[in-house]
């Protein structure tokens, strides 16, 4: 396979010698470097590459040139190389352009000139732009094929897995490909043997549960410490921000997830209010990044476990899996987040799985081609999957059960939901029932301001509404309100039914009603329901471990 490209575009021969050369020097052995002298030359270069299938990685061009700037060429560079990671060189004075350019075509990142030194002032840069290209167009997709049906639950739970835990994979639907079958047929696998995962190296799995999943790949699935000074139970934004604040200080940390890292910030094709990140980036990449930092500094990750209880004994904690095995640490955090909560009606339930998904993969996207396309929430998690879905299907609709989007969902996601052409927006509209054989084929919406109802015609429905946490594994110690968010700090003293503050002392900001117990993002009552907000607990929850272990 030929090296991926990156392209530069410069009028200015000094300048464009003065790039080439550094990116040669940095990257010439893993990309082919090919300079262009105006935006119509480079346009001629990504045409011939994309009749001859060759990956253009990254483009860098100059915006003040003649006849075509800079981000006049990029925005069409797009129909050649989709996929490249594009990059504006500027001048100071043309700042607000790069900004707007953001907006309107995607930009992912403007340099300004001059980029001397460039180790400090442009490979970091383009480090983390190629990082990000190379995990979306893996050379070797490590050999592991997934055989199954398209409308099959637990094949849609196998590749959802398999994507969120950054294990490349090629599916083989048996509807649809030669290959499938015949493997199939190799396997010797009847229905019941059904999702295959074939592994490199590694015996047939036949409908594998996710743990035997994760330990025929090589994934952690068992801790390997007794005692721990910090356990995190749960791998979302606050769960990843406490091991890293956590491993970094010095405190053996062990971070236990049951599907992968990242919550439901995971699957967000896009978060565009992180600071930092003025384009945004995907819960993939963010995930990605604190999974790095955290295992960086030492802390172990453990996934695949599903947490069923927590027992006090003395000084230790103790947090048992489902298997009934168990580890012991010196404190907890509990960053479990919350699930979408289930939409009600006949049909609907069984069908989960086979056209009626909670939550969504950014890759999922790709598999609703050219259909129409249902999704019922309001906040930003529904609003940024109808934009990235958007991109692919023939339409989609957005179901909104209030009366108005703006009540829930950021300003920013609503002007461009609005500015979609293929996105329509059904207000005071509920999805009441669900039809199909094999999956989904119709769902029946009632409107609430009329009580009508209606059957269209769809494969697809995707829900993300509602916030339901996880927490009956905690146990009756562990104070909570109705709805099952843990109740944390000075609420422990307002008199609330349930469990007291067992100690003299006050209870710590993020502490439960066991001492040393300490609840993180989403999962904790009140919480702001924001990465941002999320991480930041999860870091300030670190802080008050370290308080509570100088007690005992």
């Amino acid at each position: 396979m030929a090296k991926p490209t990156i392209l530069t575009v410069d009028d200015d021969p000094a300048v464009s010698q003065a790039i080439a050369r550094d990116l040669r020097q940095q990257y010439g052995a893993d990309y082919q470097i090919v300079r262009a002298s105006s935006g119509a030359d480079a346009l001629a270069i990504l045409a011939e590459f994309a009749l001859r299938d060759r990956p253009v990685a990254l483009i860098a061009s100059d915006q003040r040139m003649p006849e075509m700037t800079g981000v006049e060429f990029l925005d069409q560079a797009r129909q050649h190389a989709p996929d490249a990671k594009l990059v504006l060189i500027t001048a100071y004075a043309d700042t607000d352009v790069a900004i707007r350019a953001i907006n309107e075509i995607g930009l992912d990142y403007y340099l300004l000139k001059p980029w001397d030194p460039p180790a400090e002032r442009l490979y970091p840069v383009l480090d983390d732009l190629l990082s990000d290209w190379l995990a979306a167009h893996p050379v070797d997709v490590g050999g592991v094929r997934v055989v199954g049906h398209r409308w099959s639950e637990r094949s849609h739970e196998i590749k959802t897995f398999l994507t969120r835990n950054y294990v490349p994979y090629r599916w083989l639907d048996l509807e649809r490909d030669e290959e499938a079958a015949r493997l199939e047929a190799l396997a010797g696998a009847t229905s019941i043997d059904l999702p295959l995962v074939l592994v490199p190296d590694g015996e047939t799995l036949r409908a594998p549960s996710t743990i035997d999943l994760a330990t025929a790949l090589g994934l952690r699935t068992t801790a390997e410490q007794p005692l721990y000074d910090l356990c995190v139970v749960g791998g979302g934004p606050a769960g990843l921000a406490a091991a890293v604040y956590g491993a970094s200080e010095g405190l053996q940390t062990v971070v236990i997830e049951r599907e992968a890292p990242g919550g439901q910030a995971g699957q967000s094709a896009s978060i565009e209010n992180y600071l930092g990140f003025p384009k945004g980036l995907s819960g993939a990449d963010l995930t990605h990044r604190a999974v790095t930092q955290a295992r960086r500094f030492g802390a172990e990750m453990v996934l695949a476990q599903d947490v069923v209880g927590l027992d006090a004994r003395g000084p230790v904690r103790a947090v048992r899996f489902a298997d009934g095995t168990e580890l012991e640490t010196r404190s907890v955090i509990v960053a479990t987040g919350v699930s979408y909560r289930l939409v009600e009606g006949p049909g609907l339930g069984e069908l989960t799985g086979r056209g009626v998904y909670y939550g969504a993969t950014a890759s999922e996207a790709q598999a609703c081609e050219g259909d129409d396309v249902y999704i019922v929430g309001a906040a930003n998690s529904a609003g940024q999957a109808a934009l990235n879905i958007a991109r692919h299907a023939r339409r989609v609709v957005l179901l909104v059960r209030s009366d108005s989007l703006e009540k829930s969902m950021s300003q920013y996601l609503v002007a461009r939901i609005h500015a979609a052409p293929n996105i329509e927006v059904r207000l005071q509209t509920e999805v009441s029932a669900g039809r199909g054989d094999t999956n989904l084929e119709a769902i029946t919406l009632v409107d609430r301001s009329t009580g009508t109802e209606t059957e269209v015609l769809t494969n697809w429905l995707f829900v993300f509404i509602g916030a339901s946490p996880r927490t009956d594994w905690l146990g009756a110690d562990v104070a909570r309100d109705r709805k099952g968010f843990v109740i944390t700090g000075p609420d422990l003293c307002l008199g609330q039914d349930g469990p007291r503050w067992p100690l003299a002392r006050a209870p710590f900001v993020l502490e439960t009603s066991v001492p040393g117990v300490f609840a993180a993002g989403d999962v904790r009552l009140d919480s702001m329901k924001r990465v941002a907000s999320a991480v930041g607990e999860g870091a300030m929850s670190v802080y008050l471990v370290h308080r509570y272990l100088a007690t005992i």
